[in-house]
């Protein structure tokens, strides 16, 4: 079974940074792309960056890239997500998601093709 745990949220002032950490097991993590997700109030789960199991394919939304970076650790079975020049517009839960097929060439965006998933952490960006 395979067991995804976030951390790394908080309440952060705008302009600052966070660092998300999602650590999995139940299974051989460097096969298999992950993804980041979040989930503001009111809202409908949105992509925000995958990475593919080899690191070669990596895909930001719009809205955060060039202030996101997402990256993972094979050795420590888990994926970060580096966030700087927070806006209170990236006030979510977030929560990251494995890729149920091992060494897909492609970066995977919409959340249905994940079948794993963690049981989030809150982000907080205050003005």
């Amino acid at each position: 079974q395979v067991q995804l745990v976030e951390s790394g949220g908080g309440l952060v002032q705008a302009g600052g940074s966070l660092r998300l950490s999602c650590a999995a097991s139940g299974r051989t993590f460097k096969w298999y792309a992950m993804g980041w997700f979040r989930q503001a109030p009111g809202k409908e789960r949105e992509f925000v960056a995958a990475i593919s199991w080899s690191s070669g394919s990596i895909y930001y939304a719009d809205s955060v890239k060039g202030r996101f970076t997402i990256s993972r650790d094979n050795a420590k079975n888990t994926v970060y997500l580096q966030m700087n020049s927070l806006k209170p517009e990236d006030t979510a839960v977030y929560y990251c998601a494995a890729d149920p097929l091992p060494f897909r060439t492609i970066v995977v965006v919409t959340q249905d093709e994940y079948d794993y998933w963690g049981q989030g952490t809150q982000v907080t960006v205050s003005s």
